[in-house]
């Protein structure tokens, strides 16, 4: 048993640890293109309230969160508030057509790089849908809001 204490020890100290993206905390610059192939900044929004929602045309829970989240942004951008949507997918095709099935109208990039996409990791994407709430400062205010729980959060954010 006593040998067994340092090897576990050793095991936990070589694992390679996530630096997770916490609240309070800022977030990395975004930089992709757009459906007309123009590359649109995150930083562009700032002193905006931003939702950063990671998706994608084949997820299913995506596809159903987007009628509310286009509902929320039409309701709140006048307020100040931008969605920021960040697409996994590889094909813009597919892309391209469910932007239009579901009547998208924020913001929505594309690096064409699905998993691979340099973004989704040093967001620490692992699952889609996954989404970050930020302040007009720019900080992290929540993550993985959905429903009326993050209805309530950007009211009380833009007011």
């Amino acid at each position: 048993m006593k040998r067994l204490i340092p090897v576990f020890i050793l095991l936990l100290v070589s694992l390679p640890g996530k630096a997770q993206l916490q609240i309070g905390g800022a977030v990395p610059e975004i930089s992709l293109s757009d459906t007309k192939d123009s590359i649109i900044n995150l930083s562009s929004f700032n002193g905006k309230v931003i939702l950063i929602d990671f998706w994608a045309s084949w997820c299913a829970p995506c596809r159903a969160a987007n009628p509310y989240v286009e509902k929320l942004y039409k309701k709140y951008k006048a307020k100040g508030f931008e969605v920021f949507a960040v697409s996994l997918d590889v094909k813009k095709e597919a892309w391209l057509r469910a932007i239009k099935k579901d009547r998208l109208t924020y913001t929505l990039v594309v690096d064409g790089k699905g998993w691979q996409s340099p973004v989704a990791e040093r967001y620490f994407v692992d699952q889609l849908p996954t989404n970050f709430l930020l302040d007009r400062s720019g900080k992290i205010v929540a993550i993985n809001l959905e429903g009326k729980a993050l209805f309530d959060k950007v009211k009380s954010l833009v007011q």
